[in-house]
């Protein structure tokens, strides 16, 4: 019963239990980005966070079962391309051991406007100061603020 509990465990990972740093170059996306994303908010942001405080979420791949050292990109298209941009040659990964990557996004949860305020709340309290996390987010401190209070019912800016 206990190795019925280990198997089962194991399998729900879905994940190398230790992260790899892996050459940008070895790293094949799924998608192409498209030209106008880069001039989204949400590029410039994730832009501004790994300038400021570097790369929060690691992207996620899998090894490419035909080519050995390469591998596929199933999540962080824009977090990749953005430390291109920045010049990095190198990336650390986690490692998916689900063979399935088409399916993957589909298992990610995006952040909510609640998730978002709690993360800037938890911030705040730790002592980072809004200037620091408008620079991290690129957004203006009013922004913070506002997203600070978002569950006080405070409309006003």
């Amino acid at each position: 019963m206990n190795t019925v509990a280990n198997t089962s465990r194991a399998s729900m990972v879905g994940f190398e239990p230790d992260a790899r740093v892996i050459p940008i170059e070895a790293i094949v996306p799924l998608k192409v980005l498209r030209p106008k994303t880069r001039q989204t908010q949400k590029f410039q942001q994730i832009l501004a966070s790994i300038k400021t405080v570097g790369l929060v979420e690691l992207p996620v791949v899998s090894p490419d079962p035909k080519n050995d050292g390469s591998y596929f990109l199933l999540d962080g298209l824009m977090r990749l391309e953005a430390l291109k941009d920045l010049g990095v040659q190198e990336v650390e990964c986690l490692i998916s051991t689900d063979d399935e990557a088409y399916s993957y996004n589909k298992r990610i949860s995006r952040i909510s406007a609640v998730q978002e305020h709690r993360m800037i709340v938890r911030a705040v309290e730790r002592g980072v100061s809004e200037a620091r996390i408008a620079d991290a987010l690129n957004l203006d401190a009013g922004a913070i603020r506002r997203r600070f209070r978002l569950l006080d019912g405070d409309s006003g800016s």
